[in-house]
């Protein structure tokens, strides 16, 4: 009874509930981990992130920032890589943890360039979550060539 009550309530405020275990908020506390590599979490790497995440999961903005939310918070409590990597191999099937690897790839080319802190974290993440370093390289030359369309066309469209 209490549950339903609680649930209209929620629903009341248009707050999303998360429930404990959602290996999106692993999702999202790797993509910080990530940003947070080099010593700078970046607005265009923010903003890379929640566009990736809320097109992936089909997220609509209050879902989408309350998934933010628990996982920065998660984040923060989190001492290593192990945590969130944990979960999302239960989870996420091979495909989608190399499709992960590639995500975190972008979020790291969204600043425009790739630190060697960064290269670290995501070797680290890629061999915890069971992605070979072929498939991490594969995903990180597919970033980078993205980066590189992004930058041509604006280039084109400037002149």
């Amino acid at each position: 009874m209490f549950e339903r009550f609680r649930a209209f309530l929620e629903g009341m405020t248009g707050s999303a509930q998360i429930e404990a275990g959602d290996p999106r908020v692993a999702v999202i506390g790797l993509c910080f981990q990530v940003m947070e590599a080099d010593g700078a979490v970046r607005s265009s790497e923010r903003r890379k992130m929640r566009a990736l995440i809320k097109d992936h999961y089909r997220l609509d903005d209050a879902v989408l920032n309350a998934l933010i939310e628990a996982g920065e918070n998660a984040e923060s409590e989190a001492i290593d890589f192990y945590r969130f990597t944990s979960d999302i191999k239960r989870h996420l099937s091979e495909e989608q943890r190399i499709e992960l690897v590639g995500m975190l790839w972008e979020i790291v080319y969204a600043d425009g360039s790739r630190s060697e802190m960064e290269d670290h974290a995501i070797w680290r993440i890629a061999d915890l979550l069971g992605v070979s370093g072929r498939d991490r390289v594969l995903k990180r030359q597919e970033a980078a060539a993205k980066i590189d369309m992004v930058e041509e066309n604006e280039a084109q469209q400037g002149s």
